[in-house]
């Protein structure tokens, strides 16, 4: 514990602690705005969390492979942990189809958070472990320019001009329906779709190109990352001119201006708490110890609150209606402090795992 990067912890615990506050409201009825996805194009703070959390794994791909041989043992530990992230997410799916039991998997959705966190750590830290910064950068232009060329201007079977909006003749949009078909969050799109996921490892790289610096660079290192991440960003602004921000197909834009955010908080973060020993935000680093195992656990008990009856209502409606609507009379707010609640209970779990020093690695 006494080598971990403070500012990495906390950066994912807040990653984390966001994720479960915009996932759990009292209602998805009244919910403020900052707190739900764009409809399509643009971003909200929301739509930072995800691609956080895939940058910080690139992040600490860096700091756990930095001396990893690339032999068959490695192979077989990076391989075993993706393939429980994407286990755990395919029973979260599998869960809420067919609560209590398992038993149609026809219309289970193969892609999700977990399964996307899964593929993205085993190709990052692939690549990590057996190319130098200048190859991974090179392979991040590649994805990201490919991926646009892809998306904007290779013509469609049926020989329809692609476009970047919600429709058939998006290529993304296309792949899932075509492939995925009855295994997707919607009928025409899925967010964790099977070709986004390639601008999804670019976001991942980018971070192991961060963490790189972290490691090995001495001189003047925060100013470097602040001036890296407004470079990141400024080059996803200009590049939203043509290829428009958007999570749900993860567009090479997005995938630039959420790593420059990234970036930019991470170095603010590293120089408060690494670079001049200020301990601030220590309940993020608390969840950031266990984030997984928080994040699936949260994700599992909210599914069965949503899915349990009692009597006329479910768990979750009874908590929201019992201590949250009956007294305070503004809905969003009554939405937004039962969230904070559960956020509440996984900070306190984060800081009991810490205190007793249990350490879940997925």
């Amino acid at each position: 514990m006494n080598t971990r990067i403070e500012s990495v912890d906390l950066l994912r615990g807040l990653t984390i602690v966001a994720m479960i506050l915009v996932n759990t409201p009292g209602t998805w009825a009244h919910v403020y705005p900052p707190l739900l996805h764009a409809e399509w194009h643009g971003y909200t703070p929301t739509d930072l969390i995800f691609p956080f959390f895939l940058f910080i794994v690139g992040v600490s791909i860096a700091f756990a492979y930095q001396n990893k041989t690339p032999n068959f043992n490695t192979y077989k530990k990076i391989g075993i942990r993706s393939l429980k992230l994407i286990g755990l997410g395919l029973f979260l799916s599998a869960f809420i189809l067919d609560f209590p039991f398992i038993k149609d998997f026809s219309r289970l959705r193969f892609q999700g958070v977990l399964q996307r966190i899964g593929v993205v750590f085993f190709f990052a830290a692939m690549l990590s472990i057996h190319f130098n910064w200048k190859v991974l950068l090179g392979a991040i232009i590649l994805i990201l320019f490919g991926y646009w060329i892809w998306m904007g201007f290779v013509p469609l079977p049926n020989g329809a001009l692609p476009t970047f909006d919600r429709a058939p003749n998006n290529w993304a949009n296309y792949i899932d329906v075509a492939f995925m078909k009855g295994h997707i969050w919607k009928k025409d799109y899925d967010p964790e779709g099977l070709l986004s996921t390639l601008p999804a490892i670019a976001t991942s790289l980018i971070g192991v190109l961060i963490g790189k610096i972290i490691l090995h660079q001495n001189y003047l290192k925060t100013v470097k990352l602040f001036l890296l991440g407004l470079s990141l960003i400024g080059l996803g602004y200009v590049w939203n001119v043509w290829f428009p921000f958007n999570k749900a197909i993860w567009s090479s834009s997005f995938v630039l201006v959420t790593a420059g955010w990234g970036t930019l908080i991470l170095s603010i973060l590293y120089y408060i708490n690494d670079e001049k020993k200020i301990a601030i935000g220590t309940h993020f680093k608390y969840v950031g110890s266990n984030a997984i195992v928080i994040y699936f656990t949260s994700s599992f008990i909210t599914k069965v609150f949503y899915l349990t009856k009692v009597g006329d209502t479910t768990i979750h409606g009874w908590i929201y209606k019992t201590f949250f609507t009956s007294v305070i009379s503004i809905d969003k707010l009554a939405s937004f402090c039962y969230a904070l609640s559960v956020v509440s209970f996984y900070v306190f779990i984060g800081y009991i795992l810490y205190k007793k020093r249990i350490f879940i690695k997925v």
